[in-house]
């Protein structure tokens, strides 16, 4: 079960920094105003509160693990939000994230 919690956790902080990061691109560069950069703001300070929740207690390995999380889910919400349309090489390296993010957080230690 906490193989299955932390990478829950990963998905929710990737919701909230990545959607926090497009709240603020949408408030500044496509002038939508200061609230949505507000919210923006909100959401990536709960990124910052969810990455304190994984099992792990290494912040250096959070945070690198994360940023494979972070590189696959941007170019998920791409595809989703903004109709981005990602080539094979963007799928394989979002492919090859997530293959580190694995071996970084799951791989056996001892």
């Amino acid at each position: 079960m906490t193989i299955a919690r932390s990478l829950l956790l990963f998905v929710v902080a990737a919701l909230a920094e990545i959607g926090g990061a497009w709240l603020v691109w949408q408030g500044v560069r496509e002038q939508r105003g200061l609230w949505w950069v507000g919210a923006g703001f909100v959401a990536l300070g709960l990124y910052g509160l969810v990455a304190t929740l994984q099992p792990d207690a290494h912040f250096g390995r959070i945070l690198a693990a994360y940023g494979g999380v972070f590189v696959a889910g941007s170019l998920a919400w791409g595809v989703v939000v903004d109709r981005f349309r990602p080539d094979r090489w963007d799928i394989i390296g979002a492919a090859i994230c997530i293959l580190g993010v694995l071996l970084i957080m799951y791989a056996p230690r001892g």
